[in-house]
């Protein structure tokens, strides 16, 4: 039994499913936003996984569909990988009557997102999240982009999808690291605005990861959550940003390191959210003991909450706040933060101090 749940957004609302098997049911629900050629963009690791049972759910409802399988890895999502990508789909036919679904995790999502919405000035597409992380975060919303050599998803537009599906079965493929490093976006939507989930997480975070109920309910509140958000505040110019809580940090950290598998985009935000919470006690804006439970909640689960637990080491200093300076949510020069007053309580923080944050990093660096 799937949950649905609405996205209202005028007429660009859309519905996420939340449920187990939904791969099976692709044809029926995707067959309404499909008049044409639908183009399905995976990337090698669930091609081998998951393509052709979709693709073969799709032709069931006798819809065209064509597989394009891009490299796996946060280097895919680059100008090279929107080129290869924007080639591939022209070579479908696929049209502005037609339908591209991303079928894959954060990286297919946000960059087959993009490229939907560049080629011939904008064509539907469909979110089909297999990772924890793009069912709870990425996936809804509307965000697409990629990543360049200054920072990540730099580059980027607003493209909601039609659908969105979150087939929870699909998550027992996932490695083991690759699912707690989702979980960081599950721990953040209780660490952002809703501390009885947090709590609730804190008790029950083993049965999530074993699978079930629990995790089918962790998943539905993430995405009840965001849409929520998302309905209230599309381009990000208010609420919204409250989602970005730890990725200031994080961005800034897993740029220094490459993008590259020293550190995923979920552990990243884990650590971000660590320093952000510890930031937060340092202003005095936090007790020390809600700031040490956050981290404490997610170095359990086996993320990363301080710079030395980075493999190889992070950049220095002044190197992490180049990067940070980059960072979407500057204004004019100046840094902004998503920091607590609580568990629960997070706030967008304008004309956060640089020179405070430097001496911040400095000595967290220090720690060794």
């Amino acid at each position: 039994m799937s949950e649905i749940i609405p996205v209202g957004l005028g007429e660009r609302s859309y519905e996420i499913h939340v449920g187990s098997g939904l791969v099976a049911k692709a044809g029926v629900l995707l067959k309404p936003f499909a008049s044409g050629i639908v183009a399905v963009v995976s990337d090698t690791n669930v091609a081998k996984l998951h393509l052709d049972r979709f693709c073969a759910a799709l032709r069931a409802a006798q819809i065209d569909a064509r597989p394009i399988t891009m490299p796996s890895g946060e280097s895919t999502k680059s100008f090279a990988g929107l080129e290869q990508l924007s080639s591939a789909l022209l070579n479908t036919g696929v049209d502005r009557g037609g339908l591209i679904v991303a079928l894959g995790g954060g990286v297919v999502g946000d960059l087959t997102g993009l490229a939907a919405g560049l080629l011939k000035r904008g064509i539907d597409f469909a979110q089909v999240p297999t990772t924890l992380l793009a069912q709870v975060d990425s996936s809804v919303g509307g965000k697409t982009g990629i990543n360049s050599r200054q920072g990540k998803n730099l580059v980027g537009a607003f493209h909601q999808p039609v659908l969105v599906m979150a087939d929870t079965a699909l998550l027992d493929t996932l490695p083991k690291r690759e699912f707690r490093a989702g979980y960081a976006e599950v721990a953040k939507f209780g660490l952002l605005g809703d501390a009885a989930f947090f709590a609730w997480l804190e008790k029950n975070w083993p049965d999530v990861f074993a699978g079930g109920p629990a995790r089918e309910h962790a998943i539905a509140v993430c995405c009840r959550g965001k849409a929520a958000i998302v309905a209230r505040d599309e381009r990000e110019t208010g609420e919204r940003a409250l989602l970005n809580l730890g990725h200031t940090f994080g961005h800034a950290i897993e740029a220094g390191c490459g993008f590259s598998d020293r550190l995923l985009h979920g552990e990243a935000v884990a650590l971000g959210m660590a320093l952000a919470f510890e930031f937060s006690a340092r202003k005095g804006l936090i007790g020390a003991p809600e700031a040490a439970r956050a981290a404490n909640h997610l170095a359990a689960v086996g993320l990363p909450t301080h710079l030395k637990d980075v493999p190889g080491g992070t950049p220095g200093a002044d190197a992490l706040m180049d990067l940070i300076a980059q960072d979407k949510k500057v204004r004019r020069g100046t840094l902004t933060f998503i920091l607590v007053r609580d568990i629960g309580r997070a706030f967008v923080e304008n004309n956060v101090d640089a020179a405070e944050v430097r001496a911040f990093l400095s000595d967290k660096l220090a720690e060794r």
